[in-house]
Parts: C-alpha cells; structure tokens; sequence
C-alpha cells in the first residue's frame, strides 16, 4: 500500500507565521444584511485564503461603511428583535431592528456578523478586526483597504 507522508502533507498555518494582514472595505448600501455578513465573516475568519486553519486566527481586516444603509429582507424591519439584560430582575428590554437602525446602525451588522464566527475565544480576535460606520467616511485611508470582492 501507499503511504500518504510520501504524496502530499498538509500545511498548516501557526500564528507566528501570520504577518501580512490585507485591510478589506464593504459598502453595505443596498446590500442584505445576512448575505453581507456571510462575506464579511468569512473574511475575517480568512476561509478566503489557501492557508486558513480552523484553529489560528488567518483573517484580514474588514472595514465597513454606509451600515445605517443596510436592507433587511421582507418584514424583519419591525418584526426582528434584539434582546438587552442587565443582569437585574426585571431589566429586560427588546428593540426592533428599526428602532436598533435609528439609534445605533453598525449593531446591525456586529450582531449578523458575531453570530456567523465560532463560538470560542478565538471569534473575540476575529470581531477586533472589523470596523463598522454610520456613513461614508472612515479613518482607515492609511491602510489602503481594497474593495472586497463578491
């Protein structure tokens, strides 16, 4: 029989290896809000790249703009809700995705985005690289972000 060590091995990505980090930008106007946070999630996760590992974080940089600008789908405007608890009885508030988009717009898309990441330590790291805002300008010119493709 064949041994396998003699065809192909593997090549698996440690994060002392990880340097180059590409800083991606997204124009969420007009775009849906599932969809988008596919792309975005995996990019940060780096599914994107030949050398993504499950277990190291390979992902680039996302900045997002226009994110009070996003589309929700059939009636989820009013009927979606988003659940706050303080930790007290009785403190326990929802808010629609209107009233969500009217007073803080980029929950919207770190919400839809968080919950598309691993549910470990690791997704914490992941969500440091994205960066959401209201409008159109952004202080990330510096790092020359490219259009994210798709």
């Amino acid at each position: 029989m064949f041994r396998l060590s003699l065809f192909m091995k593997t090549t698996l990505a440690k994060n002392v290896q990880l340097k180059d980090k590409t800083w991606y930008i997204v124009d969420a106007k007009d775009q849906v809000l599932g969809r988008l946070a596919v792309k975005i999630a995996n990019v940060l996760r780096g599914r994107h790249k030949p050398t993504y590992t499950p277990n190291v974080d390979t992902g680039d940089y996302v900045v997002v703009i226009n994110a009070d600008k996003v589309v929700l789908t059939g009636s989820k405007e009013l009927d979606k809700t988003y659940m706050f608890f303080s930790g007290w009885v009785g403190t326990a508030y929802r808010r629609n995705a209107a009233a969500m988009r009217a007073k803080r717009p980029e929950f919207l898309i770190n919400h839809a985005v968080k919950g598309m990441l691993p549910k470990n330590r690791l997704a914490n790291d992941m969500l440091t690289k994205l960066r959401v805002y209201a409008g159109e300008s952004h202080p990330h010119a510096a790092a020359n972000p490219i259009p994210l493709k798709g």
